[in-house]
């Protein structure tokens, strides 16, 4: 409102200076209008190790762990094999089969399977003159095979290619090239016949008229 200066004149009141208790304006001291800052264009995100997500450090380093642990694996491997290799269990090339009295006359295939031979007792041995027994190997001449003994037609016979041999060992018929090879033959300190596969015999050159091809009884 206008006051009156005595004059007559009323003076208007200056407006600058509002009323303490007027409170049709508000007051707006101490209050002061933030900006939220924008972030720059083109920034980079930072990964955070902490994310679910596994980051590019989770990776290389699982790599690399596998990495270890994957030669770590070879060379244990291959130093147990160097200390302790495998160990084939291969028949022995010298054993004994029984007493002579044991067998009577013909193929016997007992030890065909267990050591690789026939033994073959003839009460007549054309390379000796003689009684006794010779062990065949149960190996063909030809590509290796193991014939089978066929007593109703007295022959070995090569289920491969076909050979035959006659019970001494010698080849008749078929693509086998030479006999069967003999093993020595001899009896062991306690009586028992001895068997060593170690030393063969070959008739096609003259070795089936040793000593220890044939075991004279």
């Amino acid at each position: 409102m206008a006051e009156n200066d005595g004059s007559g004149t009323q003076a208007a009141a200056p407006k600058g200076n509002p009323k303490a208790g007027d409170s049709q304006l508000p007051a707006l001291e101490g209050k002061i209008a933030r900006v939220a800052p924008r972030k720059a264009a083109g920034a980079k995100k930072v990964l955070d190790d902490s994310s679910p997500l596994m980051g590019r450090r989770g990776w290389m380093g699982l790599a690399w762990g596998a990495f270890t642990a994957s030669f770590a694996g070879c060379m244990v491997g291959g130093t147990t094999r160097f200390l302790f290799p495998n160990v084939l269990n291969e028949p022995p090339q010298q054993f004994t089969i029984g007493f002579p009295s044991d067998y009577g006359n013909g193929v016997d295939e007992r030890w065909k399977n267990a050591y690789g031979v026939w033994v073959v007792r003839t009460p007549f041995d054309e390379y000796h003159e003689a009684a006794g027994f010779y062990a065949l190997l149960v190996t063909c001449t030809h590509l290796g095979c193991t014939p089978n003994w066929l007593s109703a037609e007295s022959k070995f016979k090569c289920p491969c290619h076909g050979s035959g041999f006659r019970p001494t060992g010698v080849n008749f018929e078929g693509p086998a090239p030479r006999p069967l090879e003999r093993a020595r033959i001899i009896l062991a300190e306690d009586g028992q016949i001895m068997v060593d596969k170690s030393r063969k015999f070959q008739a096609e050159l003259g070795q089936w008229t040793d000593p220890e091809a044939f075991l004279q009884v």
